[in-house]
């Protein structure tokens, strides 16, 4: 049996990874998450980490994507364990 943690996205440590299952966020950055296809259900895994702490790489829907921790916070992730 899966056990299964609700994170947000910029928890999820490089190389892990889960399914979006809320978005925070509210307005413009909210329906910029949304044109990323950062939606209920969507498959994101970590990359990498900025060497200087800015920008994190993930895999979303057959794209990488790089998301500053501050907008990443708002985007909660189901991370099996």
């Amino acid at each position: 049996m899966m056990n299964i943690k609700t994170i947000s996205l910029d928890s999820l440590s490089v190389g892990d990874s889960g399914f979006v299952s809320k978005l925070l966020s509210k307005g413009e950055l909210r329906r910029r998450m949304l044109d990323l296809g950062l939606v209920k259900g969507t498959y994101v895994e970590s990359l990498m980490k900025s060497p200087v702490g800015g920008l994190t790489a993930y895999f979303i829907s057959g794209a990488v994507i790089a998301i500053r921790p501050e907008d990443a916070r708002y985007i909660l992730i189901n991370k099996q364990q």
